[in-house]
C-alpha cells in the first residue's frame, strides 16, 4: 500500500469515528426535549414548525494554535544542502545554543580557491596602480618638456624681432657705407693717378691698376646694396616667419603632448579601476562564501523550545520531515522557537462564508486539548486572496487564511494544538426561521412545502441569514405553520432533472465517483429521490448568498456539523487525495467540487462532497 493510500485510509477512519459521534449528538438533538422532532408524533412525521425567536448567525471552523511571536530559523545556504546535526525537537534551549549544523564541505573548498583568486586580484591591482602612477609622472615630464620648447621658441622669436633683425640690417648698411668710402677713395686715387700720369710721373700700368681698383670698389658697393635689399625683402621676413612658425608648432606640440598624456592616463586608469573592481568582486565572493560557511551553524537567537518547522502542502516538492540527513533547500524553514507569551489561532475559511467574516468580529475559541473551556478572541486578519497551497491541493476549492487573536491566554496552550473557532457574525433578536433542510431551490426561487388541512402546498419564500441549523424567513411563511423536512414524492427540482438528463442517471440510486443523483450523495452516498437529503445542510455554504441575492439553503452535507442525517458516507473523497474523483461529474447543480454552489439549494445542490471543514483538515 502506498503512503498516500495509507493516509487516505487513516483519514477516512478518523472521519468515520467523528461522524458517528456527531450523528449520535445530532440524533439526541433531533429527538430531545428541544429537538426538531420533539413534540407530537405528527410534527415528527410531517415536518417542523415555523418558529419565531432569537437566531444566532455563526461561522465555525477548525484551526490550529500558533505562537503570536515566533522566531523561524531558515536555511540561508544557496542551493540545497544536508543536515549533519540537529537538536532534538521539544528541547528547551538558551540563547546561543547550537541548534543545527549543515553540510558545507564544498563551500570550504570553494573558500580556499577564492582566497587564491583574491590574492591574484590584489597583485594585478597593485601592478595596475603602480603603472598608473608611472604614467602620471611620465605625463608630467612630457608636458614640462613641451612647455619648455614652447618657451624657447617664443624667446627665439622675441630675440629676432628685438635684436637679430636690427643687427643684421645694420651690418648690411654698415657694409654699404664702407663700400661707398672705398669707392670714393679709389675714385680720388684714380683722379690723382691720371694727373700724375699726364705729367709723366706714373706709368700707364700704374694708372690702369688704379682704374681697376675703382671698378672693384664700385662693384663691391653694388653688391652691398643688393645684399641689403635681399636681406630686407627676403631673409629677414623668412627668419621672422620661421620663428613665428616655431612658436605655433611648439604650442601645438604642447597641446598634443597633453592630449596624449590624458589618453595614456585613461588607459592606465581604466586598467587600474578594472583590476580594483575585480578585486572587490573577488573579495565579495570570498565574504559571501565565508558568510555561507558561518551560517552552517544555526544557533538559538533566544531562549525557548525547539519545534521542527513543518512545510505547507507543496505540489512538486518533497514532504520529507526535518531530520539528520534530510536535504533542505535555500530559504526552507528548519526550526521554529515559539514564544510562550501569546497564542493565536489560524484557520482557513471557505469562500462560501468568507464574506461574513470581518476583521474585528468577536470569536469564541475552544481548544480540543483543554476540554470545553471557551476563550474570547477577535478576528485580526483575513486574507484578500485565497491560499495558494489549498489551490494546488484542490483547484476547485478556495480557502482564505484567517488569523484569530486570542484575548485570554492560558499557559497550557501550545503551538500546534487543534481548536474550534466560532465567529460571532450576527444575533437576530426576533427572526422567523425554519430548519435549513426545509428550503429548496427550484425554478430560480426558494420554495418550501407547507403541510395544512388541505394537503401539501408548495410556497415560494424569501430567505435571509442562516447558520448551520436554521435559516431566516423574510416572507412566505407564518409562525406556527408546518413545513416538510423532505420534498413530497414526485417533486424533482429543475437542476436535478437537468443533471439526470445530462448523465442519464435514474431518480434514485447510489452515486458513483461524486455523482449526486437525487440526494446527490458522494461516493457510496445513497441518493434521495426528489433531490433532498433533508438533514444534510451545511452552514457555511447555506450562509452564502445565491446568484439572485438569496442565501442558498439545504446545501452541503457535513456530518461533522451535527446534522441529524449528515452521514459520513455523504462525503465523496472529501480529502486532498480523493479530490480528483469527486468533481465535475458529481455536480448536478454545477456547484464546485461536488458541493452546492451559490445556487445549490435542493434540486440543484445538496451534493455530498466534502465540506470546507473536511477539506481544511
Amino acid at each position: 500500500m502506498s503512503p498516500s493510500q495509507s493516509r487516505r485510509g487513516a483519514s477516512r477512519v478518523v472521519l468515520l469515528i467523528v461522524a458517528v459521534g456527531l450523528l449520535l449528538a445530532a440524533g439526541w438533538y433531533a429527538v430531545g426535549p428541544a429537538g426538531l422532532l420533539s413534540g407530537s408524533g405528527e410534527e415528527a412525521t410531517e415536518g417542523a414548525v415555523v418558529r419565531r425567536g432569537p437566531l444566532s448567525i455563526r461561522v465555525v471552523e477548525k484551526g490550529n494554535l500558533e505562537s503570536a511571536d515566533s522566531v523561524v530559523l531558515q536555511n540561508e545556504i544557496e542551493g540545497t544542502t544536508t543536515i549533519l546535526w540537529l537538536i532534538e525537537e521539544g528541547k528547551l534551549v538558551e540563547e546561543g545554543d547550537l541548534l543545527c549544523e549543515l553540510d558545507v564541505s564544498e563551500l570550504i573548498d570553494d573558500r580556499v580557491q577564492q582566497e587564491i583568486s583574491v590574492r591574484n586580484a590584489e597583485s594585478a591591482y597593485v601592478k595596475a596602480e603602480k603603472q598608473y602612477d608611472i604614467q602620471v609622472i611620465q605625463n608630467e615630464s612630457d608636458v614640462a618638456r613641451a612647455e619648455q620648447d614652447l618657451e624657447f621658441a617664443r624667446q627665439d622669436l622675441a630675440k629676432f624681432e628685438e635684436a637679430d633683425r636690427i643687427l643684421l640690417e645694420q651690418e648690411a648698411r654698415e657694409a654699404i657705407t664702407l663700400a661707398e668710402e672705398e669707392f670714393e677713395r679709389a675714385k680720388d686715387k684714380l683722379s690723382w693717378s691720371e694727373r700724375l700720369a699726364e705729367k709723366g710721373f706714373l706709368t700707364q700700368t700704374e694708372l690702369e691698376v688704379d682704374a681697376l681698383a675703382l671698378t672693384r670698389t664700385a662693384i663691391l658697393l653694388e653688391q652691398r646694396k643688393r645684399e641689403l635689399k635681399t636681406l630686407i625683402d627676403f631673409e629677414l621676413p623668412r627668419v621672422l616667419a620661421q620663428c613665428s612658425s616655431d612658436v605655433l608648432e611648439a604650442e601645438r606640440e604642447l597641446e598634443r603632448v597633453k592630449l596624449q598624456a590624458d589618453a595614456k592616463l585613461v588607459d592606465f586608469e581604466k586598467e587600474r579601476d578594472t583590476n580594483l573592481a575585480k578585486l572587490e568582486l573577488e573579495r565579495e565572493k570570498l565574504a559571501k562564501i565565508v558568510s555561507q560557511v558561518e551560517k552552517a551553524r544555526m544557533v538559538a537567537p533566544r531562549a525557548g523550545m525547539v519545534v521542527y518547522a513543518k512545510e505547507e502542502g507543496r505540489r512538486w516538492g518533497n514532504d520529507d520531515p526535518i531530520a539528520k540527513g534530510t536535504q533542505v533547500r535555500e530559504r526552507q524553514a528548519i526550526i521554529t522557537i515559539p514564544s510562550t507569551t501569546g497564542m493565536i489561532a489560524e484557520a482557513s475559511i471557505h469562500e462560501s462564508v468568507i464574506e461574513q467574516v470581518r476583521v474585528g468580529q468577536d470569536c469564541v475559541v475552544r481548544v480540543d486539548a483543554l476540554g470545553s473551556r471557551e476563550f474570547p478572541a477577535r478576528v485580526s486578519f483575513v486574507a484578500v486572496l485565497p491560499d495558494s497551497n489549498s489551490w494546488w491541493a484542490n483547484p476547485n476549492t478556495r480557502l482564505y487564511r484567517t488569523t484569530i487573536e486570542i484575548e485570554e491566554q492560558n499557559p497550557e496552550m501550545r503551538p500546534g494544538m487543534s481548536c474550534s473557532i466560532e465567529v460571532l457574525v450576527d444575533d437576530l433578536e426576533d427572526a422567523l426561521h425554519v430548519p435549513v433542510q426545509c428550503v429548496y431551490r427550484h425554478g430560480g426561487d426558494n420554495v418550501c412545502f407547507v403541510s395544512g388541512p388541505g394537503g401539501v402546498e408548495e410556497r415560494t419564500v424569501e430567505v435571509g441569514a442562516n447558520n448551520e441549523v436554521w435559516v431566516q424567513i423574510l416572507a412566505g411563511l407564518e409562525e406556527g405553520e408546518t413545513v416538510l423536512l423532505s420534498p413530497p414524492p414526485g417533486f424533482t427540482p429543475d437542476a436535478e432533472r437537468d443533471a439526470r438528463q445530462r448523465e442519464g442517471a435514474p431518480g434514485e440510486g447510489r452515486g458513483e465517483r461524486g455523482r449526486g443523483e437525487g440526494g446527490g450523495r458522494g461516493e457510496s452516498g445513497e441518493g434521495r429521490p426528489g433531490g433532498g437529503a433533508p438533514a444534510t445542510a451545511r452552514a457555511p455554504e447555506s450562509s452564502a448568498p445565491s446568484a439572485d441575492g438569496e442565501p442558498p439553503v439545504h446545501l452541503g452535507e457535513s456530518a461533522e456539523r451535527g446534522r441529524p442525517e449528515g452521514r459520513p458516507e455523504g462525503r465523496p473523497e472529501g480529502r486532498p487525495e480523493g479530490r480528483p474523483e469527486g468533481r465535475s461529474e458529481g455536480r448536478p447543480d454545477g456547484g464546485a467540487d461536488g458541493r452546492a454552489g451559490r445556487d445549490g439549494i435542493p434540486g440543484g445542490g445538496e451534493v455530498g462532497s466534502s465540506s470546507p471543514k473536511s477539506e481544511s483538515r
